[in-house]
C-alpha cells in the first residue's frame, strides 16, 4: 500500500464500491469537519487503467464532501489516498487505516506538538506519516503550523479560526502575522478569512514602506499615504523592487564579507521552513538564507543547513556516520548545456586549423604517435544531445567555414560534392591504393588541405586537446558564435544568468535583478543584446564558457571543459 496526495479530478467511484449508486450520498454530517479540518482517513482506491487516475473503494462520502468543498472555494484540491496492489484485502486496509488514524491527536496543533516533538528526536516527515497511516504532505502541512505566532495556533485550536485561514497564514511572516491578529482581536475592524485573506496576504501591488530594506529617501519615486498619514506605500512597482533587489545583493555581499560560508536568497514566493534545517553556527559551515514575499518583505536566516548537510557535517566531524549517500555538487552546466558548449568550441577550432598546416602536420603525426580516442581512424559524430543543439551547431558560421573546405578538398580527390566526408573509409586495398596515388601527384599545398580536413573530421569534441589547440590559435570565437535561442533556452542556473548579466548590463543591473527568475535575467540578458526595451546594445558579448581560454561562474565544478582547460594550461605556459 502506497500513501499519496491524489487530486480531486483524477478520482472517480469504482463500480465495486458497495456504497455505488448514481444518486450522490447525503453528507451533511460530515460535511462541517471536511469543510474545517478537510479530508484526515485516507480514501482506498486502485489504478483503473491509467498511471495517474483511480478508483475509490472506500470513502465514497468523503469524496463527495471534499467536491462540494472544493466547488464552494473555487479550486481543486487533492485528497490523501491509500493506493492498493494487486491481492491487497480492501477491509483489512481501511481497518488498519482508520486504527493508526486513531492515534493521532483530536486537533491539529497537538499534533504539531506531537509531530516537532518528534522530529527534535531525529524523526523525519516521512518516518511519521509511516507511524500514524498519513501522508507525507499531510504531516509537512501540520509541522508548518509551527510558523504560526502562539496565539493564532491558540485560537486554532479552539476553533475560532477555520483550517483555510489557518492555511493561508502560515505562508504569512510574524510581522503580517501580527498585523492580522490586531484586525482578528478588533471588535471594530474585519479580519480577513480563506480566500480573501490570501488575497490581503498576496495582493498585489500595495506594498508598504515599511518592508523596505533601503532608505525611502532613496527611493526616488512617488510614495503614496492614507488619508491618515499613519500608512504609505509605494506608487512605482518596479523601482521599489530594483532598489530592494540592490539591497538584498549589499546584504548578502556583507554577510559573506563577514565570513559566513554561503548566503542563499531564495526565489521570491519561496518559503523557509525551520523544521527542514538545523540550526548551525558560522563556525561550523552554517549558512544565511533570505526569504523575499510577493509583498516585498524580506527575512533573514542566520546560521542553518539543511537537515542532511548538518547529519553530513557530523559525520565528517566524527560523530554519528550517516549512511546516506553525500548529495552531489550541482554542476554548473546540465549535460544538454556542456553538450551545446563542446560542440561549438569544437567547430570553431576545426574551422581555424586550416590556417596552420604546420600545426596540422604535427598535431597528426601526434595522434599517430599516441592514438586517440578516435585515432583508428574514426570521424567525431558531433552527436547532439537533441535536434535543437544539432541545428544550433549546423547553422554555426564555423561548421559554414569548414564546409566550404570539405567542398574543396573533395573535388582535389575527384569526389563527389555530396560525400559527407573525406575520412572514414573501411580501407580495402584497391582505394587505399588509388588515394595514396592521387597524393602522390598533389603538391604539399593540397596535400597539406586535404590533411587538415581529415584531421577536423577526426578532432575529438569535448576533450583537453580542443581547448590546447583553441588557445595556441587564439581562437576568435566571437567570429564563429553568437548567443542564439538554444543558447539560451538550456541556460536555467539563476546564479549564473545573473553572474552573466553582470557582464554584459553591469552590477548594479544584475543586483536589482537579483531576487527575479532565471527567465527574466535571461529576457534582459536578450534585450542588452539586441537593443530592445532601451538597452543599450551589446555587440560581441562572449560568455565565459565560450571564450578561449575558458573560464568559469562558480565554485560549485561540475564543468568538464573548465577541468580540461586546468589539465593542460601548464602546457601551454609552458610554451
Amino acid at each position: 500500500m502506497q500513501l499519496a496526495h491524489v487530486s480531486i479530478d483524477r478520482l472517480s467511484i469504482s463500480p465495486a464500491n458497495m456504497r455505488h449508486s448514481k444518486r450522490p450520498p447525503d453528507v451533511s454530517d460530515i460535511l462541517p469537519s471536511v469543510r474545517a479540518r478537510g479530508v484526515l482517513v485516507p480514501l482506498l482506491v486502485r489504478p483503473n487503467g491509467s498511471p495517474e487516475t483511480f478508483e475509490i473503494v472506500a470513502g465514497r462520502r468523503r469524496y463527495f464532501a471534499a467536491r462540494l468543498v472544493a466547488e464552494e472555494r473555487g479550486e481543486l484540491e487533492s485528497l490523501p489516498c491509500a493506493i492498493m496492489e494487486d491481492g491487497d484485502d480492501a477491509d483489512a486496509l481501511e481497518a488498519s487505516l482508520i486504527e493508526n488514524i486513531a492515534r493521532l491527536d483530536p486537533d491539529e496543533v497537538s499534533q504539531w506538538e506531537t509531530f516537532t516533538r518528534l522530529i527534535k528526536e531525529g524523526r523525519t516527515a516521512a518516518d511519521i506519516a509511516a507511524t500514524f497511516g498519513i501522508t507525507e504532505l499531510q504531516v509537512k502541512r501540520v509541522l508548518a503550523l509551527g510558523r504560526l505566532l502562539p496565539k493564532i495556533r491558540e485560537a486554532y485550536r479552539k476553533d475560532d479560526i477555520d483550517a483555510d485561514t489557518v492555511r493561508h497564514l502560515t505562508m504569512a511572516s510574524s510581522a503580517k502575522q501580527k498585523e492580522w491578529l490586531a484586525l482578528f482581536a478588533d471588535p471594530a475592524q474585519y479580519a480577513p478569512h480563506g480566500r480573501q485573506l490570501k488575497q490581503w496576504l498576496l495582493g498585489g501591488q500595495s506594498i508598504s514602506t515599511k518592508v523596505a530594506l533601503f532608505g525611502v529617501e532613496d527611493y526616488g519615486g512617488q510614495i503614496v499615504s492614507d488619508l491618515f498619514g499613519e500608512d504609505s506605500y509605494f506608487a512605482d512597482i518596479d523601482l521599489f523592487w530594483q532598489k530592494q533587489n540592490e539591497a538584498i545583493a549589499a546584504r548578502r555581499a556583507a554577510y559573506l564579507e563577514a565570513g559566513w560560508r554561503e548566503v542563499v536568497v531564495l526565489e521570491t514566493g519561496t518559503y523557509f521552513y525551520d523544521w527542514e534545517h538545523e540550526k548551525t553556527p558560522k563556525k561550523k559551515g552554517g549558512k544565511v538564507f533570505i526569504t523575499v514575499s510577493q509583498r516585498g518583505e524580506v527575512e533573514f536566516h542566520e546560521g542553518w543547513l539543511t537537515r542532511k548537510e548538518a547529519r553530513r557535517r557530523a559525520s565528517d566531524d566524527g560523530g554519528e556516520q550517516d549512511d546516506t549517500p553525500a548529495k552531489a555538487a550541482r554542476p554548473e552546466l546540465t549535460g544538454s548545456m556542456q553538450n551545446y558548449v563542446d560542440l561549438h568550441r569544437h567547430a570553431a577550432v576545426r574551422a581555424a586549423l586550416f590556417d596552420y598546416p604546420s600545426v596540422v602536420l604535427r598535431l597528426m603525426v601526434a595522434h599517430a604517435i599516441a592514438g586517440s580516442p578516435l585515432w583508428q581512424v574514426r570521424l567525431e559524430p558531433q552527436r547532439a544531445a537533441n535536434q535543437a543543439i544539432a541545428e544550433s551547431i549546423a547553422s554555426s558560421a564555423a561548421e559554414a567555414t569548414f564546409t566550404g573546405k570539405l567542398r574543396g578538398v573533395l573535388a582535389l580527390l575527384g569526389r563527389s560534392d555530396d560525400d559527407p566526408t573525406v575520412a572514414g573509409g573501411y580501407c580495402d586495398g584497391v582505394t587505399l591504393a588509388t588515394v595514396f596515388t592521387q597524393l602522390l601527384a598533389l603538391p604539399d599545398e593540397d596535400v597539406a588541405r586535404i590533411l587538415a580536413v581529415v584531421m577536423a573530421e577526426t578532432l575529438c569534441a569535448g576533450t583537453a586537446i580542443v581547448e590546447l589547440l583553441g588557445t595556441y590559435l587564439n581562437v576568435d570565437m566571437a567570429a564563429c558564435w553568437q548567443a542564439d535561442d538554444t543558447f539560451f533556452d538550456l541556460l536555467r542556473d539563476r546564479e549564473v544568468a545573473n553572474a552573466m548579466l553582470a557582464e554584459i548590463g553591469g552590477r548594479e543591473v544584475a543586483d536589482g535583478n537579483i531576487s527575479e527568475k532565471v527567465k527574466t535575467q535571461k529576457t534582459i540578458i536578450r534585450d542588452f543584446l539586441s537593443g530592445d526595451n532601451g538597452r543599450q546594445k551589446i555587440n560581441g558579448w562572449l560568455p565565459r564558457w565560450m571564450k578561449f581560454p575558458v573560464e568559469s561562474y562558480t565554485d560549485r565544478g561540475g564543468f568538464r571543459t573548465a577541468d580540461h582547460w586546468a589539465q593542460v594550461q601548464r602546457l601551454i605556459m609552458s610554451e
